[in-house]
């Protein structure tokens, strides 16, 4: 039954940026809602250092703002939901959520693409996701170069993309790349989610470590991955976790209007960037 007006979960302001108020199982059952009703849109899965980006990045906040869904990756975002109020919100992983909707995708026999990272990380991304998830149709991978596509090659890539037929393009560009192509792609994709989930790829390729449980669990991923690469993440971690607490001291995390389906996707009450 279509639903066109169906409730859409209400967000939290967390500085001008709104996270979605879901759990992982709300997102699943939100992004097949879309499939069921024919609807078009794309999830960014967000963490700390993409809400800062947001703070002098206009258009990267917008598009955060103008999600089907924008959820809570990390432990952080998810305390600033519970302190506003939405207490049912739990952390939405990308590897988690792609975990979980690749098994209810399974079950329907839904399709899926694949877009971005290597090759040799989509053979073996592949490979794994067939193995686990018997049923789910993976209709298409595409390794992009590492330079931006001329418009001749982006428009053979949508062709390519819409004549899979796929119901999911998986996105695994890394933040902020994948959320400028998802925005650019969602009004040309035949498909009913563009999801993007960064590192899940390398992930469940195998070809990175994720943090223990207990570190996830604790929002101690990133000190995790800063022991593992400390020469490329150390500045990054110095600038955006500071920022992070004393904009949050400074301007509190609150809910906001919820959203109904088939209306503006701005979610009212989200406000601009923090300033300072």
């Amino acid at each position: 039954m279509r639903t066109d007006l169906a409730i859409r979960p209400g967000r939290v302001d967390v500085l001008g940026v709104g996270i979605s108020a879901i759990s992982l199982d709300g997102a699943v059952a939100e992004i097949t809602r879309w499939i069921d009703n024919g609807e078009h849109h794309y999830v960014c899965v967000t963490n700390v250092h993409t809400v800062i980006e947001c703070q002098h990045d206009e258009e990267l906040r917008r598009i955060h703002n103008e999600s089907g869904l924008t959820t809570p990756d990390g432990m952080p975002i998810v305390w600033c939901a519970k302190r506003a109020g939405a207490d049912g919100v739990t952390r939405v992983y990308g590897p988690d959520l792609m975990q979980a909707l690749s098994k209810s995708l399974a079950q329907y026999g839904s399709s899926v693409f694949l877009y971005g990272t290597t090759a040799r990380t989509l053979e073996l991304l592949t490979a794994r996701l067939i193995s686990d998830f018997p049923g789910l149709r993976i209709v298409g991978t595409y390794a992009p170069p590492f330079r931006p596509l001329t418009p001749v090659e982006d428009a053979d890539v949508v062709r390519m993309i819409n004549d899979s037929g796929a119901d999911v393009v998986w996105v695994g560009l890394g933040a902020v790349k994948q959320e400028y192509w998802m925005a650019e792609h969602i009004d040309v994709l035949h498909a009913h989610a563009l999801i993007g989930v960064g590192a899940a790829f390398d992930f469940h390729a195998g070809v990175v470590k994720q943090a223990p449980l207990w570190m996830q669990r604790h929002g101690l991923e990133w000190f995790y991955r800063l022991c593992r690469e400390p020469r490329r993440l150390w500045r990054r971690y110095l600038r955006t976790n500071p920022a992070f607490v004393l904009g949050v001291l400074r301007r509190p995390p609150r809910f906001v209007a919820v959203v109904r389906s088939g209306t503006s996707s701005e979610p009212k009450g989200v406000t601009g960037a923090v300033s300072g």
